[in-house]
């Protein structure tokens, strides 16, 4: 059965609610065993990030409810 990004996103939104915040480094190495490649890409900076359809199903699921925290590379529950 092939993931979708919504899933990844619903697992995202679970581990923060879980433990308070998600590092970015840890949720694209588990990301990427856990759900596959084809969720993390490069950027324009060289870092590796989630994928654009991944952060959009995010961002609808939390409803503002978590914040990226810039300084920390996380996303925290507000």
């Amino acid at each position: 059965m092939e993931v979708t990004a919504q899933e990844v996103a619903e697992w995202m939104v679970k581990e923060i609610r879980f433990k308070g915040q998600l590092y970015q480094t840890d949720a694209i190495e588990y990301v990427k065993v856990h759900f596959g490649e084809q969720f993390v890409f490069i950027n324009e900076n060289g870092n590796e990030s989630l994928s654009k359809e991944v952060k959009k199903a995010f961002r609808k699921l939390h409803g503002g409810r978590i914040a990226w925290d810039r300084d920390g590379f996380q996303w925290a529950w507000t």
